[in-house]
Formats: C-alpha cells, sequence, structure tokens
C-alpha cells in the first residue's frame, strides 16, 4: 500500500466532455426506448390474443404468481449474493493492495448497493473513497481493483455462457451460435492481455505503467482463475433460484435451459437502463410464448434483487458512517 499523495500526471485520463456525454446521453435514451417499444408491442399482441386489455391481461398475470415462497427464496439468494459478492471484492484488495479483513469490507460493499440503484460504477467509486478514508488507501489503487474485477467479470459471465451453449444449444435462438466465436476471440485476447502485463510481449511499451493498470500489472493467471472459482457460486445459485422463480411464475423451464441463457441475461441486466428494461427485454425475446409471465417476472426479479440489496446496505450504513466519521 503506498501513501503518496496522489498528483494528476498526464498519463491519467481527462474527464469526458460534454459533446461525448451528450451522445452517450442520446445512445442510452434511443437504446430505452427501443426496449420499451418492443416490450409494449409484444404485451399488447398477447393481451390482444386473449381477448384482454393490457392491463386487465398483466393483472391476470401477476394474480397468478405464488409470491410467498418467491419472496423467500430471493431474499435468501440475495444474501447469499451479497456473501460471495464481499468475498470476491476483499480477495481482489488482499491480492493487489493491502491485507484487508472481510469484516471491514462488508460495510462498504453493503453501502454500495444503496448508490448502485442508479449506476453500478458510481457505487464502485464510493468503495475507493470509503477504502482512501478507513485504510488510506490511494483511490486510483481502488480504482484499479475495481476495474479489474469489472474486467474479469465479462470473461467469467463468457465463460459460463460458453458451459451452457456446448450442453443445450441446440435448444437455443440461432443467434446464440456466436457463442463459440466470442469465447474463442476472448480466450486469444485473455492471454494476450495477460502476456502484455506481464512484459511478456511489448516489453518496451509504457502504457501498461498507468497506475490505473496497477492491479493487472500485478495480476497472476491464477488471479483470474481465483476469480472466477470465487464469483461463480453466486452464479450457479442465481441459476438454480431463476429455474425455481420461473416456475412459481408459471413458466416451465429447466435448469440445463437457463445455463446458457442467465449469464446473457446478466450482460443485458448490467445496462443502465430503467427498471433494467434490457433485462427485460431479453426475457421476454428468449421465451416469446410467455410474454406477460417473462415481463412481470424480469420486471420484479431484477428491481427485486437491486432494492433489497439496498435494504442490506441500510442495515450497514450506520456502521459505515462510523468508520467513515467516528
Amino acid at each position: 500500500m503506498s501513501d503518496t499523495p496522489h498528483v494528476t500526471t498526464a498519463d491519467e485520463p481527462t474527464p469526458p466532455t460534454k459533446k461525448k456525454a451528450g451522445i452517450g446521453r442520446i445512445i442510452f435514451l434511443g437504446i430505452t426506448a427501443l426496449c420499451f417499444y418492443y416490450l409494449y408491442t409484444r404485451l399488447n399482441g398477447a393481451a390482444a390474443r386473449e381477448g384482454l386489455e393490457l392491463s386487465a391481461y398483466m393483472t391476470q398475470v401477476f394474480a397468478a404468481v405464488d409470491w410467498v415462497p418467491w419472496l423467500g427464496l430471493m431474499v435468501c439468494y440475495s444474501l447469499f449474493y451479497f456473501a460471495i459478492d464481499t468475498l470476491v471484492v476483499t480477495k481482489a484488495l488482499n491480492w493487489f493492495i493491502s491485507d484487508i479483513k472481510y469484516k471491514d469490507i462488508a460495510p462498504v460493499r453493503a453501502s454500495a448497493y444503496i448508490i448502485s440503484i442508479f449506476n453500478e460504477q458510481i457505487g464502485k467509486g464510493a468503495m475507493a473513497f470509503y477504502l482512501n478514508k478507513r485504510h488510506e488507501i490511494p483511490s486510483w489503487e481502488v480504482g484499479s481493483v475495481m476495474i479489474f474485477i469489472m474486467f474479469c467479470e465479462v470473461f467469467y459471465l463468457l465463460v459460463w455462457a460458453t458451459i451452457g451453449y456446448s450442453v443445450g444449444g441446440e435448444s437455443l435462438p440461432a443467434e446464440f451460435a456466436l457463442i463459440p466465436y466470442l469465447a474463442s476471440g476472448a480466450a486469444i485476447f485473455l492471454v494476450l492481455w495477460i502476456a502484455y502485463f506481464r512484459g511478456a510481449i511489448l516489453p518496451n511499451n509504457t502504457f501498461r505503467d498507468r497506475r490505473l493498470f496497477h492491479a493487472f500489472r500485478s495480476a497472476k493467471p491464477s488471479h483470474y482463475l481465483g476469480f472466477f472459482l470465487l464469483r461463480s457460486p453466486a452464479l450457479i445459485a442465481a441459476i438454480v433460484v431463476y429455474t425455481i422463480a420461473l416456475n412459481l411464475f408459471g413458466v416451465d423451464v429447466s435448469i440445463m435451459t437457463l445455463l446458457p441463457l442467465l449469464p446473457v441475461i446478466f450482460f443485458a441486466a448490467a445496462a443502465p437502463t430503467p427498471m433494467r428494461a434490457g433485462a427485460i427485454t431479453f426475457w421476454v425475446f428468449l421465451f416469446p410464448e410467455n410474454e406477460g409471465q417473462l415481463a412481470a417476472f424480469g420486471f420484479v426479479q431484477h428491481n427485486f434483487f437491486i432494492l433489497f440489496n439496498a435494504a442490506i446496505g441500510l442495515l450497514f450504513w450506520r456502521r459505515a458512517q462510523k468508520d467513515l466519521f467516528g
């Protein structure tokens, strides 16, 4: 851990311009509008086939759900996810920065869930601020670890999507045939990425020396594997939980069906669309014969998970404030 004061250097990224931010917002709003338009047309069509108004159709769908077992299932899953998520963050910090205890990370990780309702990246920024104040860890070092975690998350989901495709690819939409090609390209990229940051290729290139790449310079292949093994129980649990939950919503689906689908849907859920519209749209697209059930399921499932995690954060909020301000 370094106690060197932060000094802005030429190699650090500059803030985005207003023009780029404006373009980003336009793209974001465009994607959101397309998602809601697609959902409306599919749900309206399903309601028309039943001879119902859209509101009556969706009321019927929600009334058919077995809510009590679903709620118990989701509370247990959210608590398990929090435990695994905190473990991953703790281990990553231990690998690359300092020996920080799990019990010291839990309050800030939970509190960051509150901010993550609006934006996951801002939530990670809040963690950097906390660790800087509480443990005097430079923000750029924490930021480096957070970037490493986000980077590994992409490959971890892709690995599980590939595993799922290998056992159930025949029953998937044709678009999923791209998964093996994406996985092969990603594997080559990851090997080159690790080799570059370990200095095995382009040894004289200084791009890797930027502060925010501290974790990647320190990371060995075992760290990438360690991330996958530590994070995987959360996805395995999610596949089981989502299978049971879908059946409670009246959708007959198996674990093997969800194995290749859920990692892709989690990619969509990571997109910052209102009410997780991207993930809901994927559910309806992948199960077109159950539009109403899947729209209700996607909306409730993803938003309950986010909001309940924030509730966990509220339980730790006073502890986090005490650690910061005494």
